[in-house]
């Protein structure tokens, strides 16, 4: 198939544009490169557009090159700066999204591959979390991805436009190959921040209260491989194009790694005693987050293989190493 990656120089995009190459279909990636990164796009293997979804003339003219399905990975997803700054959130997510979307109608486009997120279920009510789960967002970033759902649940019913809505839990590592190397800009999550210090680019790694009720009393997290992740987006993207109907589904590793854990098997990995400090419990952090991704692997037959700890953060390793070597 023809697919149109928007968002596809981003750490995940960068990973899916990866995953539909190996599985020879043919990809042009969207992307105004704000967070992305031109290192990301495999020159020789597939086309780039410079663009951005809030301008619509732009998106549609790239949307006019015979595509059969687009995946949506185009949003801001810093859920803290959603807090105080929602009208950002408003404007590229929910209202980039509905370009999107008008483009594909406009264009002929048949199939959307939308990366959602588990923050659309807010604090859970039991665990694992399953779709049936309660959606109820605790922050305005969740909220926009919510939103998203419901809008392309009714282009789907009024318009036919299949979609195909991946909740994800915590995307970490990198491709196992060493083909990505370009790093997260500013990346506010555990395994980058964790090897930023572990470069020496970091003081140290805060650790957000250890009086938790779990086994180390740090938060527990599901953390599933990027490529995994990528994999879950072509299986999903074939599975709308011969099913003819949209799904919504989990993505994670359905394991539970606690902060120190991550941090202790960090420290093995990289040979560096990696600097840590206990501090203040963050507003809203719930205990445990964990997913259950059965429908996924009974659907899609999707099933995650690289989402160990010790493989998340070795590939992570050596993308950090990759990059210090190159600057």
């Amino acid at each position: 198939m023809n697919i149109l990656i928007i968002g596809g120089a981003g750490y995940i995009g960068s990973h899916v544009a990866r995953e539909f190459l190996d599985r020879k279909h043919s990809v042009t990636v969207f992307d105004n490169l704000s967070s992305g990164l031109r290192e990301n796009i495999f020159e020789g293997e597939e086309h780039f557009v410079l663009g951005d979804i809030l301008n619509y003339n732009q998106l549609l003219s790239a949307m006019k090159g015979g595509f059969d399905g687009l995946v949506h990975l185009a949003a801001f997803k810093a859920a803290g700066e959603s807090m105080i700054a929602p009208e950002k959130y408003s404007l590229n997510n929910i209202s980039g999204t509905i370009n999107i979307l008008n483009g594909a109608l406009e264009t002929g486009i048949k199939y959307v591959v939308f990366s959602s997120s588990a923050a659309v279920y807010g604090e859970p009510q039991y665990l694992p979390i399953d779709e049936k789960h309660p959606a109820d967002p605790e922050n305005y970033y969740g909220f926009t991805k919510l939103e998203i759902e419901r809008i392309m649940l009714w282009y789907d019913k009024l318009k036919g436009l299949r979609y195909a809505s991946l909740r994800y839990f915590n995307a970490a590592g990198y491709d196992l190959m060493g083909r990505i190397s370009g790093l997260e800009q500013n990346p506010s999550n555990l395994l980058p921040v964790v090897m930023e210090t572990a470069i020496g680019k970091r003081k140290e790694v805060q650790i957000f209260g250890n009086d938790y009720d779990t086994p180390d009393g740090t938060c527990i997290r599901d953390y599933i491989h990027v490529s995994d992740l990528a994999a879950g987006h072509v299986a999903a993207l074939e599975y709308i194009a011969a099913a003819d109907k949209s799904l919504t589904v989990n993505l994670g590793s359905e394991e539970g790694v606690s902060v120190l854990e991550m941090i202790e098997t960090a420290r093995h990995i990289t040979g560096v005693d990696i600097p840590a400090r206990i501090t203040g419990r963050r507003a809203g952090d719930p205990a445990r987050l964990t997913a259950s991704a059965q429908a996924a692997k009974k659907v899609l037959g999707w099933q995650q293989k690289y989402s160990g700890v010790q493989t998340l953060l070795a590939s992570t390793w050596e993308a950090y190493k990759r990059n210090r070597r190159s600057v």
